[in-house]
């Protein structure tokens, strides 16, 4: 089958975050012939291939999971382009590691390429099945690089952002809406913070000569009980995404100064950044043989979780930015066969 053809099978099993078991169990049935059982170590339902030998070793991770499907859980390749939920994010970067994982010039080479396909990445980021497999499978840390195929246009993406996410409320006193002067909305009451949210520009960084942008985002909203009763109380999500120059401490007093006009602020999700690794002469490499554009990480993803554990990281995969979480999501073909090109040039 082609590249196209395996990225359709592995969307057409559903598996949205909580829900990855059959994903995970038709991949080790994949696989278990050319690897056997010794080397296919179920955890949860995630799926470690390989084993530790003696040749430096290099691991590729990509997770098994989608957001929800919109109306598009049924693949199609159309028009040299494959459509489906999780096209670009991320099982485009799956069917590229399948068949690196079953390339025999690959399995033969001077480096053992070891694979985790992991489960619950687009939740909350203390439920990512990825911190149960590191847990459980230690010899992952003696990795000279990982390799994880999110989306990044074919890019060698380094470091990534650390993101939070707070509530933040506005506090009023509730009123009969025929009487409003008796009362305070709590929702006008952030008209004026939200419209100073709305003007807020994203802050450019340059961290080792690679941009960043720093942003924050009024997600969600929710205020009050009744048509006709003055809202008590209006409660925000503001999703913050900042660059690796920041640490979590710093970040957060950032996040607390910018919602400073609130009457209460939590912070209720937090992940680091990922630092951007220096002299390693595997990544040297797959910059070379790739061709790719270095790039920073516009966005959190598990090289952060990688680099916490002492393992140099980066992202490279073939599904496109801009496609992911889209109701029309879709991949260009050729993507999977450029990527699959350079990665096995590096491999062998």
């Amino acid at each position: 089958m082609s590249l196209a053809d395996d990225l359709v099978w592995l969307i057409g099993v559903p598996s949205p975050t909580g829900e990855e078991q059959a994903l995970c169990t038709a991949v080790a049935r994949r696989l278990s012939p050319r690897y056997g059982a010794d080397a296919l170590l179920r955890v949860g339902n995630a799926l470690v291939v390989g084993r530790p030998d003696q040749r430096p070793q290099i691991t590729f991770y990509g997770h098994l999971d989608t957001v929800p499907a919109q109306g598009n859980a049924v693949p199609e390749l159309r028009e040299g382009r494959v459509h489906g939920v999780g096209a670009s994010d991320m099982k485009s970067g799956l069917a590229v590691m399948v068949a690196l994982l079953e390339d025999g010039a690959v399995g033969a080479g001077p480096y053992n390429l070891t694979a985790v396909f992991y489960d619950r990445e687009e939740g909350p980021a203390d439920e990512n099945g990825l911190e149960d497999v590191l847990n459980a499978v230690g010899w992952l840390g003696q990795a000279e690089l990982a390799v994880v195929l999110e989306p990044t246009d074919l890019e060698v993406q380094l470091g990534c952002q650390g993101t939070l996410n707070a509530t933040v409320s506005f506090l009023g006193r509730a009123a009969h809406s025929a009487r409003p002067w008796l009362g305070e909305n709590a929702i006008t009451k952030a008209g004026a913070w939200l419209v100073d949210m709305a003007r807020r520009a994203p802050r450019k960084v340059m961290v080792n000569e690679l941009e960043f942008n720093e942003l924050f985002s009024v997600t969600k909203a929710q205020g009050g009980v009744a048509s006709n009763v003055i809202p008590a109380r209006f409660d925000l999500n503001v999703n913050y995404r900042f660059p690796p120059d920041l640490t979590l401490e710093q970040a957060e007093s950032r996040l607390l100064a910018a919602t400073a006009a609130a009457d209460e602020v939590e912070i209720v999700d937090r992940a680091a950044p990922a630092p951007i690794p220096e002299g390693n002469a595997h990544l040297e490499r797959l910059s070379a043989v790739s061709g790719a554009v270095l790039t920073g990480k516009q966005a959190w993803t598990d090289v952060a979780r990688l680099a916490q554990r002492g393992i140099p990281a980066v992202n490279y995969g073939p599904g496109e930015t801009a496609e992911a979480h889209r109701a029309d999501e879709s991949v260009e073909a050729q993507n999977l066969e450029v990527a699959f090109a350079a990665l096995r040039r590096f491999l062998i």
